[in-house]
């Protein structure tokens, strides 16, 4: 199976997925504000498109869109600018990328996506309105709800190398998280199944501490374990803070049992491994 897509914001994890389906004879159509990164996207095998465009010409020939722009207080900015557009296409899929903090705090609590969704930061509520608004699209849309994202390029060996790591200890904190790939995988699964109105919660099996991801990679590294910082003594950047604000482990049932995904990446150990012997090899692109 192969088709076009439309990714909406070519970032990180569409970037994965274009590694993915590009090699099967898919045609990838990437935007982006920025013209410098127009050849980048050429150089990967993406067709650039400088945003804004028009679609309208565009919009016949795809088959399937992805959408992973963050909103803001208005919702998606593709929706804002382009939703007649948009909601007169055809596709046979649409995935929108949102993420875990739609389901808010849970005190390191379970949640799945049947979880009500009670966001506590204006990014989560952003998030939620983003989500009601592509479902009110009538295309037939998925969404995923992203954990943690790391990966190439995203991963904590850097800052322990430099020393700059700190471990932010703060009682019942704990994340879940998610290897690009991973996502990338997920993704693909659902394009080829499609079930038009379901959410995924897109993570790994093993919610954990971030300060045990950052000694795990210290070890890897064999270098001393980064200090450890209360949270309540931390100099946290509004971003980090709001992240630390929010505590839950997140189920990943429906893409194993509806998608038939089996992680790359499971938990932080082997991603974090895996990482690292891609960089040792100099593969840095997956």
């Amino acid at each position: 199976m192969s088709g076009t897509l439309l990714s909406l914001g070519h970032g990180y994890s569409a970037q994965a997925l274009a590694r993915r389906l590009l090699p099967q004879g898919w045609r990838v159509i990437g935007t982006t504000r920025l013209p410098g990164r127009a050849e980048a996207f050429r150089s990967g095998g993406v067709e650039p498109l400088l945003w804004p465009a028009d679609l309208a010409p565009l919009l016949p020939q795809v088959t399937h869109i992805l959408a992973s722009a963050a909103p803001d207080a208005g919702g998606d900015p593709f929706l804002a600018s382009h939703g007649a557009q948009l909601a007169a296409a055809r596709p046979v899929w649409v995935g929108y990328l949102s993420t875990t903090g739609v389901y808010g705090d849970h005190q390191g609590g379970w949640v799945d996506e049947d979880t009500p969704l009670t966001p506590i930061s204006d990014r989560g509520r952003h998030r939620v309105l983003a989500e009601t608004q592509w479902r009110a699209t009538g295309l037939p849309v998925h969404i995923f709800r992203l954990a943690g994202i790391y990966g190439p390029g995203r991963g904590p060996f850097e800052k322990v190398r430099e020393g700059t790591a700190r471990r932010i200890l703060k009682p019942v904190q704990v994340f879940s998280r998610i290897h690009v790939d991973d996502i990338a995988q997920v993704l693909a699964a659902s394009i080829a199944a499609p079930a038009p109105g379901t959410a995924y919660n897109v993570c790994d099996d093993d919610p954990a501490p971030p300060e045990d991801v950052l000694s795990h990679a210290a070890a890897l590294l064999g270098l001393p374990e980064p200090p450890g910082i209360p949270w309540d003594q931390a100099d946290l950047t509004p971003m980090a803070r709001s992240f630390y604000a929010e505590s839950k482990r997140v189920r990943n049932d429906r893409i194993k049992h509806d998608l038939g995904v089996r992680l790359l990446h499971p938990d932080y150990r082997t991603g974090l491994a895996s990482l690292l012997a891609a960089e040792r090899r100099g593969d840095l692109g997956s």
